[in-house]
């Protein structure tokens, strides 16, 4: 089966405006299906988790699916599944259980292509443990970040690796398996950000050799929470900051105060999406492979058309061209500011935001400092008139600046 975009678009809602969304990377639109899983979590009767009233079960089923659908999406344990209020918030938490046991003389190795919210938490966390932070470039030319960058930065007494599973900006997506051999090797923990890469292929985090996975269900249709998935194994040892009456098991440990139930209901929502996009099969995560393995393929010529065109576009630079990448586009157009290009766009009904979009490192290394620059990402309801009225609206910018 493949993609029927046609069919996809008639489930978003925010799309009968006519508007042409680019600005999934930062979070995509949310089909009616989701919303309405978190409408009905909302409206039925729910109250705290327990074991006697329906209310109560109902909680307990919101959590118990939300984990299993999250486990079907990532290939994980649902018993390594931890709900947190954002990616950035849960990356905090882990970072500072972990560091628990770093001493000085210790090292972490964060990279100059990945997202804030996978670099200042563990360099925080170094400082305050007296541990030492290294860092891992990347080729600004290329885009790539490739395991000798890594390996170069690795010593041993290395504690922790974080990566990114694919680049937020340039769409980079590392060699995460080859990565994880030499970062195992050290004997090092891999945190992988997978917050770009979950939307756009199918994970498997054994597969990966991640030891540690983030992603958040708003960058794949769903709502705004973040999801860390690790063998509970792993998370076992971890002691992190918690209330004395709440539990002492995990996941629930990591889980702070009273879940979002309605938010859990949506995200299973979620999953259950994408696995319908391309596959019929009767588990959900066989659908989930093939459903985001359709999707991969659908994205990639879609893509193609994208940056063909964009390689057409006098005074068009583009940043990045690595082998293995999401459907993620970094340009500039000519002289004129980002910021003015995004607004151009957004006249034409064209949302494509310009920005570093808190890949400030990644940013500043590829000589763009602070300002970044326009970002074009595609989702499963992206379709060709969408590429096309971004590229003639950027055609149009383009040759507006040369005269």
């Amino acid at each position: 089966m493949g993609i029927d975009v046609a069919a996809v678009r008639e489930d978003f809602p925010a799309l009968a405006d006519g508007t042409a969304f680019f600005d999934g990377p930062g979070g995509t639109q949310t089909p009616r299906q989701v919303a309405g899983a978190v409408a009905d979590a909302m409206c039925s009767g729910v109250s705290n988790r327990g074991t006697v009233t329906a209310a109560e079960h109902r909680a307990e089923a919101a959590v118990r699916d939300g984990r299993q659908a999250m486990a079907d999406l990532l290939g994980c344990d649902p018993r390594g599944v931890v709900f947190a209020r954002s990616a950035t918030q849960a990356t905090y938490d882990v970072s500072r259980a972990l560091a628990k046991e770093w001493a000085p003389g210790d090292e972490v190795v964060v990279t100059r292509l990945d997202h804030d919210s996978n670099i200042r938490p563990w360099v925080q966390a170094a400082e305050a443990a007296g541990a030492a932070v290294r860092w891992a470039g990347f080729d600004p030319e290329s885009g790539e970040l490739t395991v000798d960058h890594v390996r170069a930065a690795l010593g041993p007494r290395t504690r922790l690796v974080a990566v990114t599973g694919a680049s937020n900006v340039l769409g980079t997506r590392p060699d995460l398996p080859a990565l994880a051999e030499a970062v195992h090797e050290a004997g090092a923990l891999l945190y992988v950000d997978g917050v770009h890469l979950t939307p756009h292929a199918p994970v498997d985090l054994a597969a990966l050799g991640a030891d540690f996975f983030m992603c958040s269900p708003y960058k794949f249709l769903g709502p705004h929470h973040g999801v860390l998935a690790a063998s509970p194994a792993l998370l076992e040892p971890l002691s992190p900051d918690k209330l004395l009456p709440s539990a002492d098991e995990v996941p629930e440990r990591f889980e702070l105060g009273t879940l979002p139930y309605e938010l859990l209901a949506g995200t299973t929502a979620a999953v259950d999406y994408l696995a319908s996009l391309a596959s019929i099969a009767p588990d959900r995560r066989t659908r989930v492979l093939e459903s985001m393995r359709a999707l991969e393929r659908h994205e990639a010529a879609l893509f193609a058309r994208l940056l063909d065109g964009l390689a057409r576009i006098e005074g068009l630079r583009l940043y990045g061209a690595p082998e293995r990448r999401t459907p993620t586009a970094y340009f500039t157009v000519g002289g004129v500011p980002g910021r003015a290009v995004h607004e151009q766009l957004a006249r034409r009904g064209v949302n494509a935001p310009a920005s570093h979009f808190y890949a400030l490192e990644a940013s500043r290394h590829l000589g763009l400092g602070d300002a970044g620059a326009v970002r074009a990402g595609l989702a499963p309801y992206t379709n060709a008139d969408d590429v096309d009225r971004l590229l003639d609206g950027l055609a149009e910018i383009a040759a507006a600046a040369q005269r």
